[in-house]
């Protein structure tokens, strides 16, 4: 299995709301957004497998060293940094970003919470939202502002439906109290999202953000569902 086609395995498995998007962009584009995606679902399952701080800063630090080796052409043994390093070699995307999402994945090991929702949105911008700013750029679009709130909705909306999975791992990202605000504040994102003009090329980037209603609606909607919100999302040419 070539590297790219390991990287669209692992997100067809993982992380089919973004897979499902990424069939929306041109064929010669899908296997960087998936090698994107990988590297972030690599990123996001950290803390799943490194539940002490320690081992996941170290396992962080391994995805930081493989990236800067990617990006110099000296990939690492891995299918995801090597789809990683082909996706640089061909893109122009910025360090900044991917050593945001790094730093970003730090909290989810750690004991501590957000302590406000100006905090939550600065991880859910971090994370997503820079996830959303390299699939545009791969898709040639500059589009800050519709990645920063579509980011930050799609986001929020994954981790308010993520609490009983959190509260397992005896993990809260979020203080009861903070709740009501949390949905308050995916809808005021998602929002704003839909009222800025996205360059109609980098519309798979933000079609996961289309999902958004359904899952404030209940956690896990039908797998047919979220397929026609997205086909009808792409159609109309907005979120």
């Amino acid at each position: 299995m070539s590297a790219f086609s390991a990287c669209e395995e692992i997100v067809h498995r993982r992380d089919p709301d973004r897979y499902f998007s990424a069939l929306f962009a041109p064929a010669g584009k899908r296997p960087f957004l998936f090698a994107l995606y990988a590297f972030n679902y690599e990123l996001a399952r950290v803390a799943e497998t490194a539940r002490e701080p320690m081992l996941a800063d170290i396992r962080l630090a391994w995805w930081r060293e493989a990236v800067e080796g990617a990006r110099a052409g000296k990939p690492r043994d891995h299918p995801v940094v090597q789809a990683l390093a082909e996706t640089l070699a061909a893109n122009n995307l910025p360090a900044a970003w991917f050593e945001r999402l790094i730093e970003a994945r730090a909290f989810d090991a750690s004991a501590d919470t957000f302590a406000d929702m100006a905090a939550l949105e600065a991880y859910a911008d971090a994370t997503s939202g820079n996830l959303m700013r390299l699939a545009a750029r791969v898709l040639s679009a500059e589009a800050d502002g519709p990645a920063r709130q579509a980011g930050i909705a799609y986001a929020l909306a994954g981790l308010l439906r993520s609490i009983p999975f959190h509260a397992a791992r005896d993990k809260r990202f979020l203080p009861d109290g903070l709740l009501g605000d949390a949905r308050r504040r995916t809808r005021h994102h998602l929002t704003a999202a839909r009222k800025i003009a996205m360059p109609a090329e980098a519309l798979p980037a933000f079609l996961p953000a289309a999902l958004v209603p359904l899952y404030l609606k209940r956690s896990d909607p039908p797998l047919w569902r979220k397929q026609i919100a997205l086909l009808w999302a792409a159609i109309r040419g907005g979120i």
